[in-house]
């Protein structure tokens, strides 16, 4: 097939499946692994959160773009995904606080992305395929075969390591929050800030913001930092983020988990991939999900309590790897009975696999910071 011009896109699939749109945002060709993500809003948090690194994302709701862009929601300074896959992107943004258009801000960030599709059908094919890797492509007037060779050469997600692609650099501390982050939810705080180190993964800004709201200051450690370096720091508890790739993959975030177990005196918390290490660090395993859980209305509970969850993560916890003797799962995923949270039986370590933050989503699971500071506060008083 030849693209017949310069608008023209396409969408081809691992096993050959493709669809032709339109092309917005950037013209280019990429690959990626193709996910879906079901909320009806928050396009701008979800392309800059760093777990999707790398990723072609396909909204199901039906238009986006609707509210533009602002500086405020991104929850890192660039886009994470490599392509957008929309049904239809709105030309006008109608937001009070837009800066930018929606497909000038991708223009700007060279993401690529391809409209007019079909994106029901591409979701009942992915929810029956698997993900599947694919590629975008709006600047080439290869044929379909020229494009499947090119898609061939694409790494497959298991086995992948993308958390240096994201960590930071360098250290930074964090000790101001934004304006939304101080809300009625929040009792106690104490005068004397939570002293934390969040060990990098991929962490989205508005995680911060909820630790500097629930009264710590954060210093962020990139993913391959050692238990000298976080103990160097004297922290009362250590936060374990979220990011993009195979969990088993990060072998330095799980020996530094294994040292901070082995050390007994800091509550640790985990959220998504720092869940999933929290488990490797406890002898657990893995598996990759068929097709992941990328929304913002996912029912976890236990025992009749259930929370609405926004969640975002292709791998999972092996409920039948955790040694059920140290290991407490606190919360199931209600849609697949997968493991949603862990705890271990008389230790302040927990984690999460879906994201308190709600940013975007529910904030049915905003208690979980506060557990967390409650853990680091009773230290305190023992420390005392």
């Amino acid at each position: 097939m030849i693209f017949d011009n310069d608008s023209s896109a396409i969408l081809l699939l691992e096993d050959g499946t493709y669809f032709e749109g339109i092309s917005f945002g950037a013209v280019g060709t990429i690959c990626g692994e193709v996910v879906f993500n079901t909320g009806m809003t928050g396009y701008q948090e979800v392309i800059t959160d760093p777990s999707y690194y790398g990723q072609l994302i396909t909204f199901t709701y039906p238009e986006i773009g609707n509210t533009g862009v602002n500086s405020e929601d991104s929850e890192s300074s660039h886009p994470s995904v490599k392509g957008v896959i929309a049904r239809q992107v709105s030309e006008m943004s109608s937001n009070w606080r837009h800066e930018i258009s929606f497909d000038k801000w991708l223009k700007d960030e060279n993401v690529v992305g391809i409209r007019g599709i079909d994106t029901r059908a591409l979701v009942r094919h992915l929810r029956e395929s698997g993900s599947l890797n694919g590629i975008i492509s709006s600047d080439s007037n290869a044929s379909i075969a020229q494009l499947f060779a090119l898609l061939q050469k694409s790494p497959s997600m298991s086995g992948l390591n993308l958390v240096n692609k994201v960590t930071t650099k360098s250290s930074f501390k964090v000790n101001s929050s934004c304006p939304v982050s101080f809300d009625k939810r929040i009792k106690n705080i104490q005068t004397i800030p939570y002293n934390v180190v969040a060990i990098d993964f991929g962490i989205k800004k508005s995680i911060l913001d909820r630790l500097v709201a629930h009264g710590c200051e954060v210093t962020v450690l990139p993913a391959d930092a050692e238990i000298s370096d976080v103990l160097a720091l004297s922290p009362e508890g250590v936060f374990l983020s979220n990011g993009p790739g195979d969990p088993s993959t990060v072998n330095t975030g799980i020996n530094l988990v294994k040292n901070l177990i082995e050390y007994k005196k800091l509550p640790l918390f985990g959220i998504c991939l720092g869940h999933q290490i929290l488990g490797l660090a406890l002898g657990g395993k893995t598996f990759k999900l068929p097709y992941g859980h990328r929304g913002l209305n996912h029912p976890c509970g236990l025992n009749g309590k259930v929370e609405i969850t926004s969640q975002n993560h292709g791998f999972a916890l092996n409920s039948e790897s955790l040694n059920s003797e140290k290991i407490k799962i606190t919360r199931f995923n209600l849609n697949d009975q997968t493991v949603a949270a862990i705890s271990v039986i008389d230790k302040p370590f927990f984690g999460v696999q879906y994201h308190p933050e709600a940013s975007p989503g529910p904030h049915d699971a905003d208690h979980h910071f506060n557990h967390f500071v409650t853990l680091i506060e009773e230290r305190r008083r023992i420390v005392d």
